[in-house]
């Protein structure tokens, strides 16, 4: 019997409500990694890497691809919109990374088709005040779909005779459902070009995973979304339609949990989200306004401006317990820098009551009392900082306090956009 190591697979999660940074250490870790895994989400997810002046965002292929020679997954959990993904490969392409023999997708993972785009946004107008702030990708539908056991799977678009008469009577199930005018038409004789494309790159990554596994090459996950847009363990209804916390890394791969090793949280130094929902430490003042600017607070998906507040540590340590996080990447530290005072969300109570847990505030969101504390910032730039201990005084103490706050130790800190402005990796 052989037996492998454990532990060799590092997984990157974020722990908020999404928008963390979390490509940019994808990018600096891919380096370290052989192989480079998505588990879950489709294109409505978006990681923005720097390198120098050059801007390059990622929605559905793995961000860490600009390093040469390394392979990246898309896993079975993942759903794909086929037309945006070559886009992303032509882009790429242009910029002088080619994926061929380097790009692996599961035959597995589902399709998001046009149809699920009109759905989306039908059912988003539908709701009317009550709208979650979906950004129209067709992503809910797609995984609604595989739900009712009547998603197509890419795989299956290889036999484009079958695929034409599944989604033919997938179409006409969702105009006599939900009054949808599409004509798919277009987009079958789209699709059917694009099958022959995206055939060398399908396979059963299962087995492409546990290779990679056996013969001891280094595996990193990128999560999508945040921990608080969890399906399960989320902000609901006002999340995403897949499990975006550590369990949908298991199951969106098929990694055994005994193979994880590091399980590194991302957290920014403040805190934000896009779209509809709570969002206990929001502010709806200048501060508020003055952060997003400086953080360049806009959804690289969607352009849509983020809601900003401050760093919310009853958020945080309810994500970092539900992800079993080792250590946390601090992100956009920098983005503080020049506040005078600044203030942290360190308990929760309800009718006087102090609230164990996040979790026992996601359904009484409007009726809870945040609890802050203030530290005094610090007014000196930090972007060329390469330690910890370079950094101002202020700025260390406020690092120690979201350590105690989240129970985990914060191992790297985003100090600038670009790659090199990390301290710790």
């Amino acid at each position: 019997m052989n037996e492998q190591k454990t532990g060799q697979i590092s997984i990157i999660i974020g722990c908020q409500w999404g928008d963390e940074g979390k490509g940019k250490l994808v990018d600096i870790l891919a380096q370290k990694h052989d192989m480079i895994v998505r588990a879950t989400g489709g294109a409505n997810a978006g990681h923005t890497i720097y390198v120098g002046d050059k801007k390059v965002i990622f929605h559905l292929i793995p961000s860490g691809v600009l390093h040469p020679g390394k392979i990246a997954v898309i896993g079975n959990g993942c759903v794909i919109h086929i037309p945006t993904l070559f886009e992303e490969i032509e882009t790429l392409k242009k910029e002088g990374v080619d994926l061929d023999g380097r790009l692996w997708i599961s035959d597995h993972a589902h399709i998001v088709l046009d149809y699920h785009r009109t759905l989306d946004a039908l059912q988003e107008e539908q709701k009317g005040g009550k709208k979650i702030g979906t950004t129209k990708r067709g992503i809910g539908p797609a995984y609604a779909d595989k739900i009712m056991r009547m998603g197509i799977r890419i795989g299956e678009l290889l036999n484009f005779e079958k695929f034409t008469e599944k989604y033919l009577a997938n179409l006409a199930f969702h105009q006599k459902a939900y009054g949808l005018e599409h004509d798919g038409t277009t987009e079958l004789a789209q699709l059917k070009d694009f099958a022959e494309k995206i055939r060398p790159y399908v396979t059963e990554t299962f087995n492409v995973i546990r290779t990679a596994e056996k013969t001891g090459k280094k595996i990193l996950v990128e999560g999508a979304n945040g921990a608080l847009l969890d399906i399960d363990h989320g902000t609901y209804p006002f999340v995403t339609s897949s499990n975006a916390s550590i369990g949908g890394i298991i199951t969106g791969t098929g990694i055994a949990p005994q193979q994880l090793g590091r399980i590194i949280g991302i957290v920014k130094a403040y805190t934000t989200r896009v779209g509809s929902g709570p969002f206990p430490s929001e502010l709806l003042d200048e501060i508020g306004e003055a952060i997003r600017t400086k953080g360049a607070e806009f959804g690289s998906t969607t352009g849509r401006p983020r809601r900003c507040g401050w760093f919310d540590g009853v958020v945080t340590r309810y994500a970092c317990e539900l992800n079993g996080v080792t250590e946390i990447n601090l992100t956009k530290l920098d983005v503080l820098s020049g506040m005078k005072t600044l203030k942290l969300a360190t308990s929760y109570t309800h009718n006087g009551k102090v609230l164990n847990s996040f979790a026992d505030c996601i359904d009484i969101p409007e009726e809870i009392e945040v609890h802050y504390e203030e530290m005094p910032g610090w007014g000196e730039d930090i972007s060329k900082c390469k330690t910890r201990e370079e950094l101002p005084q202020n700025a260390q103490n406020y690092i120690a306090r979201i350590e105690e706050l989240s129970g985990v130790r914060v191992s790297s800190i985003g100090v600038g956009h670009d790659r090199m402005q990390m301290i710790g990796e």
